[in-house]
């Protein structure tokens, strides 16, 4: 299995995989019930979750919902310290992960809209440096995993400032390289394999360093670095399964 998820995650176009990805989980599923962990998003447990990522990383991927670590981390803290579950509220969802997207969007108290470059299950496609919204219309944007693929970063983020409300967050995250004083990035590496000695994955153009957060207040943002995990004892990350050290950047336009 381990050999199977790294070849599809190297080989397959991701639309690919986002378009048939619940067919394999409602498969695969069957096959680790168990009680050892539990995914705090679809509430079902497993005997183990998936391997996932370039290198087939053990553990990770939920076998139900396919969330994975930083998902369930994000779910929880939307669920423990917001309202997103219970107001009022417009939200941008980009890129929206398969975790997320259908249960967002069931919920009444959300005016729920999704947008992506080319993924087929969004309902808006749109160039995330160029977005056709006006100015001040989102209570919420969620953008995980998405500025390390953007040419300009620095035009998305400020995208993304214009189209929040005043008063508006958004949870904006990366991959971070912990050793990284600062983000790594050099445009002149185009080959795929290149990029993924240097940058971690074959389509990144970067990888952020310590200075994630400078780099979003340059977008005019204030950036809550946000230790949310810290909150759960060792015992409830394993058994969730979440992120040991993942800090939440929740940038909000004051």
């Amino acid at each position: 299995m381990r050999k199977f998820i790294k070849f599809l995650v190297r080989k397959i176009p991701r639309p690919i995989l986002i378009k048939f990805s619940f067919l394999f989980s409602g498969i695969i599923s069957i096959f680790y019930k168990g009680k050892k962990y539990e995914c705090p998003i679809c509430e079902h447990k497993f005997r183990k979750m998936l391997p996932y990522g370039n290198k087939g990383a053990v553990n990770r991927l939920c076998p139900k919902c396919l969330s994975l670590e930083r998902h369930r981390l994000i779910w929880l803290y939307l669920k423990q310290k917001t309202k997103f579950f219970t107001d009022n509220l417009k939200v941008l969802h980009i890129a929206p992960e398969q975790s997320f997207f259908k249960r967002f969007k069931a919920l009444d108290n959300l005016d729920y809209t999704t947008g992506d470059l080319e993924s087929p299950i969004v309902d808006v496609h749109f160039d995330i440096q160029n977005m056709p919204f006006k100015d001040n219309t989102y209570d919420i944007v969620i953008c995980n995993h998405v500025l390390e693929h953007i040419p300009n970063e620095h035009k998305a983020i400020t995208e993304i400032y214009r189209i929040l409300k005043k008063g508006g967050w958004a949870i904006l995250q990366v991959p971070i390289n912990p050793n990284f004083e600062k983000t790594y990035e050099d445009p002149s590496i185009t080959d795929p394999k290149e990029r993924e000695k240097h940058f971690g994955q074959y389509d990144h153009l970067r990888y952020h360093g310590k200075d994630y957060g400078k780099r979003l207040e340059a977008g005019g943002f204030t950036v809550d670095e946000n230790k949310f995990v810290k909150t759960f004892t060792n015992e409830q990350i394993d058994y969730y399964r979440l992120p040991k050290n993942e800090t939440l950047y929740i940038a909000k336009k004051i």
